[in-house]
């Protein structure tokens, strides 16, 4: 009945030609895309099997009762909630997000200040930049289970370079990355080193994009180098510093190989952080359960961050 009302409907307004002609149009444009489509193809395919179905999987695997023995099965036990009831009052898990947080923040605020630095000494015109900026770049280039195994010898507690240079100058060595109030700090150290080319080069990108002509303006107005930094620089290039502050968030607090080649997440949970944690549960312990809940909740933080990024910056487009 409804169909004979709809065709009905169709021809008692006419609509026939329009749909031919939508038809026609749908036919025409899919039919010159069909190349752009199949390149397109072999992306869609890649998202869908490597990206897609493992978080569809883990998300399932987070409320299963799943082992080694019922890992490859389809008998594994339905347990609703409870892999993340368990691992909220276990303290490893505790731990691990008190350190992740501060392991993230204590990162991005070095990287940041030390890149913004960095970023504003490299746009004056001086004859060793090009090389100085080069040099900057070794840490962002090479590997980081090198940047751990190079930190690791450094704060090695007989042998490193940093300890020599202390009893040198009659200080007592101290046992960095295995003493549990130090380890944090050595390789939030080590990813600072890393974190600050990346933030040097996105702050210099945006230098380079404001006007000089404000500069000069502030100039005769009698500004200071200080007015003109936090009046000039700091609001023209806040849309910049947000998506350095942002992106440092995201590819800091997942980290996961600096701080496993570097201490392993020990001594005693000392730098331990989800994404060690997740693997430590899954690959160690083998509770895949409770490995997978664990990365969801990873999974979930920079999820919501991103959101809450996305949504600023549209409603600052917006509101332009």
């Amino acid at each position: 009945m409804f169909v004979k009302e709809v065709i009905w409907l169709i021809n008692k307004v006419n609509l026939t030609p329009r749909f031919r002609k939508i038809h026609y149009i749908y036919n025409y444009s899919f039919k010159n895309n069909l190349s752009g489509y199949l390149f397109v193809l072999p992306a869609i395919i890649f998202l869908l099997v490597l990206i897609l179905y493992p978080i569809i999987y883990n998300f399932v695997l987070s409320f299963q009762n799943a082992t080694v023995s019922t890992l490859n099965s389809s008998s594994k036990e339905f347990i609703e909630f409870n892999n993340y009831k368990e691992i909220i009052y276990d303290n490893a898990f505790k731990a691990a997000l008190r350190n992740t947080f501060i392991y993230t923040i204590a990162c991005i605020i070095f990287q940041f200040i030390i890149g913004f630095m960095l970023a504003l000494f490299f746009t004056r015109n001086f004859k060793l930049a090009s090389f100085l900026r080069g040099l900057t770049m070794i840490g962002w280039m090479i590997p980081i289970v090198v940047t751990a195994a190079i930190y690791k010898w450094m704060f090695d507690s007989s042998s490193g370079v940093i300890n020599y240079f202390l009893s040198s100058i009659g200080i007592k060595p101290v046992e960095w990355l295995t003493n549990t109030g130090t380890a944090l700090w050595g390789v939030i150290i080590a990813n600072i080193w890393i974190g600050i080319p990346f933030n040097m080069i996105l702050l210099s990108a945006g230098l380079t994009t404001l006007p000089v002509t404000i500069y000069e303006a502030a100039d005769i107005d009698g500004a200071s180098k200080i007015q003109k930094f936090f009046y000039i620089t700091v609001p023209l290039l806040f849309p910049t510093i947000k998506v350095v502050l942002a992106l440092g968030f995201l590819y800091t607090f997942k980290v996961f190989d600096l701080i496993y080649a570097m201490t392993g997440g020990g001594p005693v949970n000392s730098t331990e952080v989800l994404a060690t944690l997740s693997y430590k549960y899954s690959f160690v312990q083998f509770n895949f359960g409770y490995g997978a809940a664990t990365a969801n909740v990873l999974f979930i933080i920079l999820f919501a961050v991103g959101l809450l990024y996305l949504k600023f910056t549209v409603d600052e487009e917006v509101n332009r």
